[in-house]
């Protein structure tokens, strides 16, 4: 492992905009004593290698001061006696009172204490973190991946349970790092006053967050300014427990929508048909992003300072794209680029942890208001989204002047548009060279949103319900088929293996393959894909209960009426074994019936689905071997006042063995605890 000195290790902290903690024989500060309201944030942690880590806290202003000189200290045991790395820095309102530093010289795969301390002596909590192993180290190692936390609508209950388990577990099986997959903040607000009975879909609305310079649209507050996403990490971080996960372990961070703008794409917003110029938005947004999570990540190229510096934008609308649909308007690329978070980080002998952005650079969503049918709540046909999603370069650049729906065509209105996209050129090129570069066993790829598709049988419905439907397959989440397609021809045509998608943002669980196509097209498995359950988001059979009504023909596929009352799980039935499977749960209340007419042909890919769950997922990767688990927990509507955060719904496992070029990929399913959902 190479040694970098001290000036290296310097411009590594510039480049990642922190300052620098570095090895010293000094003595603990004496002065130290905890003062938590001094630091209602906490402390965090994160992106961890060999050698260093990002240390973090947010020391709040008080009245007549204008800046705090902190300083930082690492010890390798909590009562701060073997002292390791110290260093100090100014924090003032430029950065919202937040610093960043960069822990170096340490050993790795090692445990270390942190603490901040002011000028006064007024000090924050201990945190505790972790290094990475070093590259050669091929021990087993277990990380967990969560997303999607709306503190205003739920609790955080799955971290106290994460950490109740991780503190009862031996030390090498304790959990390495949390990957976080975005959602962190739901920028989208509804104000209790301003709400029925104060409360959302069934959900009590928290008070937390009031924007500053914030702008109501329909119903709900979204930010205007740096100062609105400021707020809104400020009040999501004094959550007890998001708070206590933070100062347990390193978190590495990617952003999904919800950092920025809900419905946007690249730098522009989206509220309902209107698209807004929102670079200014963008910028700010990045901006509270890097200053309240600390990761490796880097702003513009030639920035070489302790704090971000945003670039002066203006907000346009954009007219011009690329081939795959990025914007080429100047202050839609300034704003993108004023930070990039897609990175690699490099995990002892066994893995590789690839993050992407996928929403900076994903292309305009196409219109599907013309091939969306009446009457099928969030479900449009299979084929036509395709054609949408293919733009130009359908068919091989031959894409239909018209979506032919039944017997009725309609305008293909994306016929002339780049194709869909949300990697972007030059960061696909990127990703698949770290794939093919990649010596580790695992290839471990962080995806915000999952590739694995949502879809279900409709033309099997009986003929009095297929009445309006236009035939074929019904997607629930299509999207981006040709550049899903691409990254499977180069995973078949080089042989990698070991490939293993760990996502979120779909407030549901899922075990499956990832294939280039699905029935009635060749189904090839070339890798293994996991998506986590909401941490307090609501997910869709939830939202389902409180929106298909009783008497929608269609309910049977979204909702179980039973004798425990409407159950959104039905939609487990319908996405997992067809519309058969779900007719028949309704008309006998048989599970196991509904299965046994099950078309094999709908998702082949899915071991696994619950669009009901919440929790978190842990893996654990070894040389050969990847086992994921899924923590599922009731929904989290209240915090839970109990040590291990409330009762478990169930403990699912999947074990998958490595495979060799030219084998498929196999999901060994293991319930371990609790009963599993319709």
């Amino acid at each position: 492992m190479m040694k970098l000195t001290r000036r290296q290790f310097s411009a590594m902290a510039g480049a990642l905009g922190a300052s620098l903690a570095y090895p010293a024989n000094a003595r603990p500060c004496l002065r130290w004593r905890e003062q938590r309201d001094a630091y209602p944030q906490g402390v965090a942690s994160g992106d961890p290698d060999p050698t260093s880590v990002i240390l973090w806290t947010r020391r709040a202003p008080e009245a007549g001061i204008s800046a705090y000189r902190l300083a930082v200290e690492v010890a390798a045991d909590p009562d701060f006696k073997t002292l390791v790395a110290r260093g100090s820095t100014t924090v003032d309102a430029g950065t919202d009172w937040t610093c960043r530093f960069l822990a170096v010289g340490l050993e790795p795969a090692r445990e270390y204490w942190y603490r901040f301390t002011d000028q006064r002596g007024a000090g924050s909590r201990i945190g505790r973190t972790l290094t990475a192993p070093a590259e050669a180290d091929n021990r087993p190692f277990r990380f967990a991946f969560v997303s999607c936390q709306d503190v205003t609508q739920g609790a955080c209950n799955a971290y106290r349970r994460m950490i109740y388990e991780d503190e009862r577990r031996s030390a090498d099986d304790r959990l390495a790092f949390v990957l976080h997959l975005g959602d962190f903040f739901y920028e989208i607000v509804w104000y209790p006053e301003e709400s029925p009975g104060a409360q959302r879909r069934g959900r009590r609305l928290r008070d937390i967050i009031r924007y500053r310079d914030g702008e109501k649209v329909r119903d709900f507050h979204v930010p205007k300014t740096l100062a609105d996403y400021r707020t809104a990490y400020r009040a999501y971080l004094t959550d007890p427990d998001l708070q206590d996960a933070r100062a347990r372990w390193p978190f590495v961070p990617v952003w999904d929508n919800h950092e920025f703008s809900w419905q946007g794409w690249q730098s522009q917003q989206v509220f309902g048909d209107e698209v807004r110029p929102a670079q200014d938005k963008k910028v700010a947004a990045n901006q509270a992003w890097f200053e309240y999570q600390p990761a490796r990540v880097v702003q513009a190229a030639g920035t070489r300072i302790d704090r971000f510096y945003p670039p002066k934008v203006a907000e346009a609308a954009i007219k011009k794209f690329d081939r795959l649909g990025l914007g080429l308007e100047p202050n839609n690329l300034a704003a993108i680029r004023s930070l990039q978070i897609q990175r690699t980080l490099r995990w002892g002998a066994n893995a590789d942890l690839i993050l992407t952005d996928n929403h900076s650079y994903a292309s305009p969503p196409p219109d599907q208001s013309a091939i969306t049918p009446k009457d099928f709540p969030w479900m449009v046909p299979e084929e036509a989204a395709e054609i949408l999603d293919g733009g130009r370069d359908y068919a091989g650049g031959r894409p239909p002047a018209t979506i032919r729906l039944g017997d009725k065509g309609v305008p293909n209105t994306a016929r002339e548009a780049p194709r869909q996209s949300y990697l972007g050129a030059d960061q696909k090129a990127w990703f698949i060279d770290q794939l093919r570069s990649s010596r580790k066993p695992w290839k471990l790829w962080g995806h915000s949103v999952g590739t694995l598709r949502w879809r279900t049988d409709m033309d099997n419905l009986p003929e009095n319900l297929k009445a309006q439907w236009p035939g074929g397959y019904a997607s629930f989440n299509g999207g981006f088929d040709i550049e899903h397609a691409e990254l499977a021809d180069v995973v078949q045509r080089e042989g990698i293996t070991g490939l293993a998608i760990v996502a979120g943002d779909k407030h549901s669980f899922w075990a499956g393959l990832f294939s280039k196509h699905l029935p009635p097209r060749p189904f090839e498995p070339l890798a293994v894909e996991f998506i986590t359950g909401s941490i307090s988001a609501q997910g869709l059979a939830e939202v389902a209960e409180h929106i298909i009504s009783k008497t929608h023909p269609l309910r049977p596929l979204y909702i179980h009426d039973g004798a425990q009352g409407p159950d959104g799980h039905a939609l487990n039935m319908t996405l997992r074994h067809g519309v058969r499977s779900s007719l028949e749960l309704q008309k006998t209340g048989d599970a196991e019936a509904a299965r046994k007419l099950s078309n094999p042909e709908v998702a082949p890919h899915l071991a696994f689905a619950d669009l009901g769950g919440h929790g978190y997922a842990t893996v654990h990767v070894g040389p050969t071997m990847l086992e994921t688990e899924f923590i599922c927990i009731p929904r989290p509507l209240e915090p839970s006042a109990a040590a291990d955060g409330g009762p478990l719904l169930y403990r699912l496992r999947h074990r998958v063995p490595l495979w060799q070029a030219g084998e498929r990929p196999r999901l060994e399913q293991q319930l371990l605890e609790g009963k599993l959902p319709i």
